[in-house]
């Protein structure tokens, strides 16, 4: 992976994990539970996420869940317990092919509709082991997904705190090698793991690199589309992920509620 060209985009980790830290610690110590948990998929975003609350709170008060599907990959698998194994975790291992296909439609959805049914089925484990392990559910989504709406709401989207959110995918990867994560996981293709060769990129149209650049642009910069075009990017992929940012914008609030008092 190159470095990417903008500024902005550059992170010091000497700087930036402390606080990332420093935020998990100060989160939990405001609610009365003890705990935390994190559902770990073996992928980037949720390798780095637990990386950051074992080092703030210790893999004693750390709780990691598995929750493979029938069409999750087994390199997932044995990414995921790799990086439990890393942190000192034994890791919950849940299987939710049975739950997911307990859906009376379940074998008429379509590949979106299947995703979302699994991602959702997956924050019903975590929230229920939540209660049994006295624990706060800590998300997993970067700033990447989170502005491009490219998450499930009330599913891997759903948590109490989130370490990452403010991160866009290709500062993540300059956390990694901080943390100590295996090269499989630094290196690995994004994917959500939800169908055999599904991909983030593939799903997306666009490269997460030159997805932050724009982002960064728009967003964090405060750029016009046109002066982001300007800068050298194609016009249709600036305008398209504009689209995604404004379309997705529901999913990134608390739901609004019409106020009558």
């Amino acid at each position: 992976m190159s470095e990417p060209d903008s500024e902005t985009l550059r992170v010091d980790p000497e700087l930036v994990l402390p606080i990332l830290e420093e935020f998990v610690r100060s989160e939990l110590g405001k609610t009365d539970l003890d705990n935390g948990i994190i559902g770990l998929s073996g992928g980037l975003d949720s390798s780095v996420t637990a990386s950051i609350s074992v080092r703030a709170l210790g893999p004693e008060r750390i709780r990691l869940v598995i929750m493979p599907h029938e069409v999750s990959s087994e390199a997932s698998r044995k990414d995921a317990l790799e990086v439990a194994n890393l942190l000192g975790v034994e890791p919950i291992v849940v299987p939710i092919t049975d739950m997911t296909k307990g859906y009376p439609d379940y074998d008429g959805l379509d590949r979106i509709r299947a995703g979302n049914l699994m991602a959702r089925v997956r924050m019903i484990v975590l929230y229920d082991l939540s209660a049994q392990h006295d624990a706060l559910v800590i998300g997993t989504s970067n700033k990447s997904e989170w502005l491009l709406g490219y998450g499930t709401l009330f599913g891997d989207m759903a948590c109490a705190i989130n370490p990452i959110g403010d991160l866009y995918k290709t500062q993540l990867r300059q956390l990694a090698p901080a943390l100590g994560l295996p090269e499989s996981i630094r290196r690995k293709v994004p994917t959500a793991d939800l169908w055999e060769g599904q991909t983030d990129e593939g799903e997306l149209g666009v490269e997460y690199e030159t997805a932050d650049e724009i982002l960064c642009r728009l967003v964090d910069k405060g750029l016009s589309v046109q002066e982001v075009i300007d800068a050298g990017f194609d016009r249709e992929l600036v305008e398209s992920m504009w689209e995604r940012v404004r379309r997705s914008e529901f999913k990134r609030h608390l739901p609004v509620i019409c106020k009558l008092s």
